[in-house]
């Protein structure tokens, strides 16, 4: 029996993501690890070791960026470098030839992003911006629940992401929200994705017109805490749509959201999951009938690297295309304006 082909990864930086992203790269069917780098000396072997000692000696661990990028083994490369460096590395890994999926956000600037897509067409290679909860199945079936008019038309919805600031993540808080720090940056572009979501039509999520926004700031200009709204506009009925978003670093881990319409409402109760958990969705309707959906455990962040791979090797497109992360880059553009001015912003 001839094996399938993998595709072969390399992982550009040490960074505390690779606690769950590195085993997954080992663990899906079609992916393969073989370089890791890092530019503190000794960190990306120190990082493999910790993460999958069992694979140490197979992985080729390089003390420098570049050398990854212009490792010929090398087909795919995940990006998880700080915020305001993915358009750069992504840039440098696209003209190398290689096929990269972009830690979120995929850039600062929705000019970056324009860069970057027009760079992997050119040099015909796959891109994403890594939201590895989408590939849950329980978002899934939100959406189906959505789409099949269960709750009505949907108003409005929530987002509510956040978890402790603790000292070893301090390097996220270090610099203003102009330069990629602060909570917006680092999980205000779930609770922002997953609005877009709660909206969307078709499979297509929906764009805000507006948005309001609050922030209490640290001594460097980051937010510890943002909350805000956005408006996205009238239905054909002319009635309000809103999307409420919540934020912080000061409070207990949370990555739920909520869409309510017409006739009910459903519930996401935790976006970021661990592969052991098992999931909970909850809807409730108007005539008072009440449900909780279970999910079997499942890694998202494996799932997210099966799709990409898939992607690569059987030339298919990825399911988060340039287009949903232009749209949420201009609408995380205007909510950092709207905190940052205290007034409205259009988007």
């Amino acid at each position: 029996m001839i094996e399938a082909r993998k595709l072969r990864w390399g992982i550009l930086g040490a960074a505390r993501v690779n606690e769950r992203l590195l085993p997954a790269i080992i663990e899906a069917p079609n992916a393969e690890l073989v370089a890791i780098a890092s530019r503190r000396a000794g960190a990306a072997k120190a990082t493999l070791e910790k993460y999958a000692p069992c694979r140490a000696s197979g992985v080729q661990c390089h003390d420098n960026l570049d050398a990854l990028i212009s490792d010929e083994n090398v087909e795919a490369i995940y990006c998880p470098m700080a915020n305001e460096e993915h358009a750069e590395w992504a840039l440098k890994a696209i003209n190398a030839g290689k096929h990269v999926l972009i830690e979120k956000p995929m850039a600062l600037k929705v000019a970056d992003i324009e860069t970057i897509e027009a760079a992997a067409n050119k040099n015909k290679v796959k891109v994403m911006e890594g939201f590895m909860y989408r590939f849950h199945p329980q978002h899934e079936r939100v959406q189906e629940i959505v789409a099949s008019g269960l709750i009505g038309d949907v108003l409005s919805a929530r987002a509510s992401f956040s978890f402790l600031m603790k000292p070893a993540r301090m390097y996220r808080i270090n610099r203003s929200m102009a330069n990629g720090g602060g909570a917006m940056w680092d999980i205000g572009p779930y609770a922002i994705h997953a609005l877009r979501w709660c909206f969307a039509k078709e499979g297509v999520p929906a764009e805000p017109l507006a948005v309001i926004a609050h922030a209490k700031l640290n001594e460097h200009g980051a937010d510890m805490v943002t909350s805000g709204v956005l408006d996205f506009g009238l239905d054909a009925h002319g009635r309000a749509r809103f999307g409420h978003f919540d934020i912080s670093f000061e409070r207990s881990r949370k990555s739920e959201y909520e869409i309510i319409g017409t006739k009910g409402w459903v519930k996401c109760h935790a976006a970021w999951v661990f592969q052991n958990d098992v999931p909970v969705i909850s809807w409730a309707l108007e005539d008072g009938r009440y449900a909780e959906e279970r999910f079997a455990p499942s890694n998202h962040f494996n799932l997210e690297i099966e799709h990409f791979s898939d992607c690569v090797l059987n030339d298919k497109p990825t399911y988060l295309n340039f287009d949903d992360a232009r749209g949420n880059c201009i609408a995380m553009q205007a909510s950092i304006k709207a905190a940052s001015t205290g007034v409205k912003v259009d988007v």
